[in-house]
């Protein structure tokens, strides 16, 4: 394994995030070759979580752009400020200066800057964290292509605006709709899915470190199962979690029919899911499965 791969896997450990090697090859390789990186992958499985361990890491900052249905320029890259212009156009009349008015009130001392504008204005590269994409459309998308090829954004009031920094750029998307091949092919992919039994204990471990062995155990094979089960939406690490702490402040040393009727809207978030689990034993959940 690389060196640089392995001191990552290492500091991500330190931060207490377990890093796959495949995952941690496509973080140095986006580094490395200066692309964005895109996670897909079921909502909980820590995608979030990687850029803001990264920007741990480097010791820079996290620039979040949350994504939702109606974004656009304004909220993402930038906006005049209209009443910082509108002060300065009338100082400018009441000098009877107002040649020059059109070329001072738009500049950069007179932008709102946005997440994109602000990531690539940074003095130092900063983590730029684009996250759940596939909630926007491909007309936000068609912006961002500028930004992830040539890691620029044009104003047509000012031209091009160039990075001053490169931004280390991660996008995930929970897959709820298909992104474009635009998009697709101007970054590195990795798919992150659920971890394997062993590694998700190490997770609870690591986050939990007061958890007895035997109870995370049985928190993850208990979860395990109930993803093998036709849920409306899969628990993710994060209800794992969730769970593992509701656990420990009941004072449960493992998990009981009762325990499971009183706390598992830790879990599961559909009353659906929760009849359905309700209606079982917990015997059902806690048989032994493979990594």
């Amino acid at each position: 394994m690389n060196k640089e791969i392995e001191q990552l896997i290492r500091d991500f450990d330190h931060h207490r995030y377990i890093l796959s090697e495949e995952l941690a090859t496509s973080l140095y390789l986006m580094q490395s070759l200066e692309k964005p990186l895109l996670l897909e992958g079921h909502p909980g499985v820590g995608k979030t979580l990687v850029a803001a361990t990264l920007a741990k890491h480097l010791q820079t900052d996290l620039i979040r752009l949350q994504c939702y249905e109606g974004l656009d320029v304004n909220t993402t890259i930038y906006e005049w400020n209209y009443q910082k212009q509108l002060l300065h156009i009338k100082l400018y009349e009441k000098e009877g200066n107002t040649a020059v008015l059109g070329d001072k009130i738009f500049g950069m001392d007179y932008l709102l800057k946005r997440p994109l504008l602000q990531s690539i204005s940074a003095e130092k590269p900063v983590v730029l964290l684009i996250d759940e994409i596939d909630r926007t459309d491909e007309e936000f998308e068609a912006y961002l292509l500028e930004l992830l090829s040539d890691f620029q954004i044009s104003i047509p009031e000012l031209g091009t605006i160039q990075a001053t920094s490169k931004p280390i750029v991660i996008l995930t998307s929970n897959r709820t709709r298909e992104l474009s091949d635009a998009l697709r092919r101007r970054c590195l992919y990795n798919w992150v899915g659920f971890p394997s039994r062993t590694a998700e204990i190490d997770i609870l471990h690591k986050q939990l470190p007061e958890i007895d062995e035997n109870l995370a155990a049985e928190v993850v094979t208990f979860i395990h199962n109930l993803r093998k089960s036709s849920l409306h939406k899969p628990p993710g690490i994060a209800e794992s979690l969730d769970w593992a702490k509701t656990l420990l402040l009941l004072n449960a040393d493992h998990i009981t029919d009762e325990i499971v009727m009183n706390s598992i809207g830790s879990v599961l978030k559909h009353q659906e899911d929760v009849d359905f689990v309700k209606n079982k034993s917990v015997q059902e959940f806690l048989f032994p499965i493979n990594d």
